[in-house]
């Protein structure tokens, strides 16, 4: 077992007697920062180890989504900063842009004021002020939760350096043309006043209408169906198929559009599908991007028809109406003129929203900047064909090719004040200058800046980098990058992950941003249904932590990580999880008060008990499941590992089975002191990254070091005793099936009860005295009548129960059981005797069967044996 190399002073004994999260967590946290546990050194010659936080919104507050990937991430680098590397953290703020702008520009209605009284600059003053006032709440909130990041690099999207990376960028990106200027179909918010990339938004099922209308007069007439008939005044053609024979007499033709004086085209495009409606699809090149590519082959003029905030702009009786009063009117139009043919309501469909305000989102056509992703996208898909990056789970890679392998241009302009101006300026002669960071925009009458910023994506596109110091060459960025592993959630990919890859790829001369991306499920509550504040059911995870203490709210949500899959988690889960923390508590403090030490070389194996050689060759063999579970991130079975250890094996166990040792005193107490010290001290720095501040607590106590964050991480040793797990495995078996009869036979576990125990021939006669301790079995007396006599484990135990034992009861007991091993028997014999099973069947499978067999036939001896041995009724 590794020994930690800091300086012990005298190990202290004194616990309180209870956990009180509150008095000392804050206090611990304070220590570990001051202490400069958490920061790193770029000039250190220890192999580097870097995770970026995934950046919260400046706007936002912890909850349990971040509480559930914060504590992931911290117990990855708190692990390798223990091993001996240069573990950075580095945290950081993303500005957000729209939901920032939303929340200063509410500020100023509630003074009755818009963003346009103050002007932009003054705007943006008011925004700052706002940040430092407001903005970064969630980071008092890491600090709650024992985030253990290096404060001392904290970065925000729009402080200077990130500004400096945001400019630097952009200027290579439009030098080497993968940035231009277009106008097509975006994303509209009509309430947030911008472009909105088709990541954000969210599509969902609401009860519309399908409105099917007539087209055209006399002969030349044709039915289309739309559910968003203001649309029509924005027609410019009908598309069918070429292939289609209804249509092909109207192929060429000019038909009059309804409620207009104008007439449209019939085109064949063959992105109709003629099996679908009436196999005729009315075009509006301005408001659908689908008709807006129909239009683009077929030279089609696009008229927009709405305004920014969706109100018609087309002149006559629907002018002025918000898009929504526009639909009701032109299908009420539409009915008068007899133009109906069908109306089907309500009609589910799929629209789409906005993800910050909920309104239902405009295509629109607009002017817009674009990266072209084209080439960045395919870099960033052989990063992870090639294997320069793992993807974890793997089968979540399809996902992510699913979505670099069929990316569209990317929409970077927003018609905001808050975020990255872009750095375009142009001139009266139709001159266009992209200014980088160190150069002067132009000057003179005529010149003025674009007035968009970028998406708020494309800052956060380079946090790997930027956040380390590029474009200059900082020894952070020669040191940290690339970074080791990026811990995000699955919904994610497409927002950030993507964009991180083709942004790092492309700056850092395809040097990737991180080597493996672990991505984890999404929260949800106790029920697996999604937290929403309309369903009621949204935690606050600092309630929990003022109840329970932040060490309980880590291990319920590391315990419920499975790498890509939802964690469902409810506060009786919390409650177990102190549980926990007060069962490591008190049981450290027993320890301690009987003598358990880390002092001296431990004794050797010639010298140990089996107890004692036992529960070191389970340490060994947790610590090596442990470390498997971490490298394939599998935090849900690292915490079930440990805890199974600590509460079955250490506390419920060892500890039981060491009260007789310690009670008896002299050499064997004292080998099983300096035994348990050891199990405690590497059980507290196993446990130490999921749950920092108990384990902090107990470990400085027994050890007298200086501070668990630093102490080294232990390593397996390789020893092993089987023969000493077989033992107390046997021991384990007697007291657990003597445990389950008094059960059933309705005995307090405190009620002592007069047996007889034959260990003869096997290696439990050494245990005597504990599993008489365990079992609260007294001597045999004068008088003693066994009623009831249990062989298990080559042992048997003869109880004297008269007066209290149900002879009747315990018959029926044990026939319910042995009809279950027979039952069991059977099945695994017919399979055995199946020659077509065992033909198909893999080894490994066919022994299981085996196995089950071995076992129904070894309980049904047993059970035979007890029935055999119960008094006559």
């Amino acid at each position: 077992m590794t020994e930690n190399t800091q300086t012990p002073s005298s190990p202290n004994s004194e616990l309180p007697t209870q956990y009180a999260p509150a008095e000392v967590e804050g206090k611990l946290y304070e220590r570990w920062v001051e202490r400069g546990y958490f920061t790193a050194d770029a000039a250190s010659e220890k192999p580097a180890y870097t995770i970026v936080i995934p950046p919260p919104n400046v706007t936002g507050s912890l909850h349990l989504g971040h509480a559930f990937q914060h504590t992931l991430m911290d117990a990855l680098t708190r692990r390798k900063r223990m091993q001996g590397h240069e573990a950075l953290w580095l945290p950081g703020m993303d500005h957000a842009g729209i939901a920032t702008q939303n929340k200063v520009e509410q500020q100023l209605a509630e003074e009755g004021k818009s963003r346009h009284d103050l002007g932009r600059e003054e705007f943006i003053d008011r925004v700052w002020q706002w940040k430092e006032e407001y903005g970064g709440k969630i980071l008092g909130q890491m600090r709650r939760l024992g985030d253990g990041v290096d404060w001392s690099r904290e970065r925000f999207t729009m402080d200077e350096g990130l500004s400096r990376a945001v400019q630097t960028i952009f200027k290579k990106l439009y030098e080497d043309e993968l940035i231009y200027r277009a106008e097509r179909i975006i994303n509209w918010c009509p309430r947030c006043l911008t472009a909105i990339s088709d990541i954000e938004v969210e599509y969902q099922e609401d009860a519309g209408e399908l409105v099917s209308i007539t087209y055209g007069e006399g002969e030349d007439t044709l039915v289309v169906a739309t559910t968003r008939a203001e649309t029509m005044l924005g027609d410019t053609a009908v598309a069918v198929h070429p292939d289609d024979e209804r249509y092909k007499h109207l192929v060429g033709k000019q038909i009059k559009l309804p409620l207009t004086d104008r007439t449209i085209p019939v085109v064949a495009d063959t992105h109709v599908d003629p099996e679908f409606g009436t196999g005729a699809v009315k075009v509006t090149p301005a408001h659908d991007p689908n008709d807006f590519a129909i239009g683009q082959r077929h030279d089609l003029p696009a008229m927009t028809i709405m305004d920014e905030r969706g109100v018609i702009t087309v002149h006559g009786p629907f002018l002025g109406l918000d898009r929504f009063e526009a639909r009701s009117a032109v299908v009420g139009a539409l009915r008068q003129q007899g133009r109906i043919v069908a109306e089907k309501r309500p009609y589910m469909h799929s629209v789409g929203h906005c993800s910050r305000c909920s309104t239902t989102v405009e295509p629109r056509l607009s002017m817009q900047w674009w990266v072209k992703v084209g080439p960045l996208a395919k870099a960033a898909g052989d990063a992870v064909r090639d294997g320069r990056v793992a993807i974890h789970p793997a089968d979540l890679s399809k996902r992510y090719f699913d979505w670099v392998d069929n990316m569209n241009d990317w929409c970077i302009s927003r018609q905001l004040w808050w975020g990255h101006r872009i750095p375009i300026w142009y001139g009266p002669n139709g001159d266009i200058v992209c200014v980088g960071p160190d150069e002067q925009p132009p000057t003179g009458e005529g010149w003025h800046q674009d007035t968009d910023v970028l998406d708020t994506w494309f800052s956060s596109g380079l946090w790997p980098f930027s956040t380390l110091g590029w474009p200059e060459k900082t020894p952070d960025l020669a040191k940290f990058y690339s970074t080791d592993v990026l811990l995000t959630g699955h919904d994610i990919i497409f927002f950030w992950v993507a964009r991180m890859m083709m942004f790092g790829l492309y700056a850092m001369d395809g040097e990737v941003p991180f080597k493996t991306i672990a991505l984890t499920g999404l929260v949800r509550d106790e029920r697996g249904k999604k937290m929403s504040k309309s369903f009621g059911n949204v935690v606050d995870p600092l309630d929990w932590m003022d109840k329970y203490g932040s060490d309980a709210v880590r291990f319920t949500l590391a315990k419920g990580a499975n790498p890509g899959t939802d964690v469902p988690i409810g506060e009786d889960w919390v409650q177990a999880s102190r549980n926990f923390a007060n069962k490591i508590w008190n049981a450290t403090r027993f320890a301690l008060m009987n003598g358990a030490t880390v002092e001296g070389e431990l004794p050797s194996a010639e010298q140990l008990s089996a107890t004692d050689r036992w529960i070191l060759s389970r340490l060994n063999e947790t610590v090596a499941q442990v470390d498997a579970y971490y490298e394939d991130f599998q935090f849900a079975k690292l915490s079930e590992a440990l805890y199974h250890f600590a509460w079955d094996e250490v506390f419920d166990w060892y500890v039981e089975l060491s009260k007789t040792t310690f009670f008896a005193g002299g050499e064997g107490a004292k080998a099983s002191g300096r035994v348990l010290g050891e199990v405690l001290d590497v059980l507290m720095r196993l446990l130490h990254p999921v749950v920092p501040f108990v384990t902090e607590t107990l470990w400085t106590t027994l050890t007298g070091r200086e501070s668990i964050v630093v102490a080294e991480w232990p390593t397996d040793s390789g020893f092993r005793d089987e023969a000493a797990e077989a033992e107390i495995e046997n021991l384990q078996q007697v007291v657990t099936e003597v445990r389950r009869f008094r059960a059933d036979q309705g005995l307090q576990p405190g009620q002592k009860v007069p047996a007889r125990l034959d260990l003869a021939g096997t290696q439990l006669a050494a245990h005597e005295a504990a599993i008489r301790q365990l079992l609260r079995l007294q001597p045999e007396g004068e008088g003693f009548s066994a009623t009831a006599t249990l062989p298990v484990a080559g042992a048997t135990v003869a109880l004297d129960l008269s007066g209290t034992i149900d002879v009747a009861a315990e018959r029926k007991r044990l026939s319910k059981d042995l009809a279950a091993a027979e039952k069991e028997k059977a099945q695994a014999e017919a399979k055995l005797g199946n020659e077509a099973f065992l033909a198909k069947a893999p080894d490994n499978v066919v022994d299981k069967i085996k196995g089950r067999l071995a076992k129904a036939e070894a309980d049904i001896a047993r059970i035979q044996a007890q029935l055999e041995a119960l008094p006559a009724a």
